[in-house]
């Protein structure tokens, strides 16, 4: 028979937290350290792969901070943490491409905003659902706290990345600096209405609910951090994300070079940045799912949906006052069709408030539909 010093196995659990813990305060300083060191130079191929597994580390602490946020203030302000964390990196991304860019760069915007919608509402709503649908069979949420939410999220998205294809003022499909004025302008108005609907007004329809579709009860799986953990995690939050930013476009250079020689279509670029700055979002939403929480996943979904637009908009448009060149927003007709097939879709999975194993297969083989098409057009 085989004993088991419990002691030891104690203290060896205690010493991997304690390193987990040291390992979340260390990366975003060394990530902003490694962001010193490469900032303004060409760097050789092996020092290429360290900065990239830094910028994962990165990433990763990011999460690790805006999850303490977030299980401070509580839901539903902590999925807003992410998101617009989130939203500041794409931002940054896109204006900093776009100003080195040159002409390649006029559709960057458009490109990296259409992923981002098709990435949360396909991927992470696709991942979300898998998770939760293997574990529960059938999850449940709230329909009207989510069907407001894909209602803003269609809205910014048509009137953002599909009007400019049609309007007739300006060549191409670019809005006129007027319409490109009330679209920031409508843009950042529903995102701040739905923010008032979502943390104040009706703050109930975004709580995680029971299989009975019954407000669930807030069940604390762990300690409430403390404002000085709080504090320390912002603080490491915004260290991650100035480094990601920096570490981004410090790789970036190597993502166009490698797009290029692949022959690839310089959209594809945009899906890259996508993918990068939600990373964060699809981990916590995956994480929520297998909660039980899928409240959380799709409030975390839509929520960086809405922001990705709502916020990257406006910025672009007060940005597009110094940058050389058009700003190409419409999109093409097959991304159009997939945009109007993800609102339907999306529209029936949150109609009945519950979903299954099978809906999460339509998302997520209408996100490798959007991949397969942004490589081989």
């Amino acid at each position: 028979m085989i004993g088991i010093n419990f002691g030891r196995l104690d203290n060896t659990l205690y010493m991997l937290r304690y390193i987990s813990r040291w390992w979340m305060v260390a990366v975003p300083l060394l990530a902003l350290l490694a962001l010193a060191l490469s900032w303004g130079r060409e760097l050789p191929f092996v020092l290429v792969v360290i900065v990239a597994v830094v910028l994962a580390g990165a990433v990763l602490a990011a999460v690790h901070h805006a999850e303490v946020i977030a299980h401070r203030v509580g839901e539903p302000f902590g999925s807003l943490v992410l998101a617009v964390a989130v939203t500041v990196i794409e931002v940054a991304l896109i204006v900093s491409l776009m100003i080195s860019g040159g002409e390649h760069s006029a559709s960057l915007a458009r490109d990296t905003v259409f992923a981002a919608v098709m990435i949360t509402c396909n991927g992470i709503v696709g991942l979300s659902l898998l998770s939760g649908a293997l574990r529960r069979r059938v999850v449940v949420f709230n329909a009207e706290g989510t069907g407001g939410a894909l209602a803003t999220v269609a809205t910014l998205s048509t009137l953002s990345l599909a009007l400019p294809t049609f309007t007739t003022s300006a060549q191409g499909p670019a809005f006129s600096p007027a319409q490109l004025g009330f679209a920031a302008v409508v843009s950042l108005l529903l995102y701040g209405l739905f923010v008032l609907t979502q943390t104040v007004r009706h703050r109930d329809y975004f709580l995680p609910v029971t299989t009975e579709g019954t407000a669930a009860t807030t069940e604390e799986h762990a300690p409430r951090p403390s404002a000085r953990a709080t504090m320390i995690s912002l603080g490491l939050l915004l260290a991650a994300l100035v480094a990601v930013v920096g570490l981004a476009k410090v790789e970036s250079p190597v993502i166009e070079v490698a797009v290029s020689s692949a022959g690839l279509p310089q959209a594809v670029v945009g899906v890259v940045i996508a993918l990068l700055v939600l990373l964060p979002e699809t981990i916590a939403a995956v994480r929520a799912a297998k909660r039980d929480q899928i409240q959380i996943s799709l409030n975390l979904a839509l929520g960086s949906a809405m922001a990705s637009i709502g916020l990257t908009i406006p910025a672009i448009a007060v940005a597009s006052i110094w940058l050389k060149g058009p700003l190409v927003l419409g999109l093409g007709a097959t991304h159009l069709v997939l945009l109007g097939l993800t609102f339907i879709v999306t529209t029936l999975t949150v109609v009945p408030g519950r979903a299954t194993l099978l809906q999460s297969g339509v998302h997520l083989v209408l996100f490798a539909a959007f991949l397969f098409l942004a490589i081989s057009p």
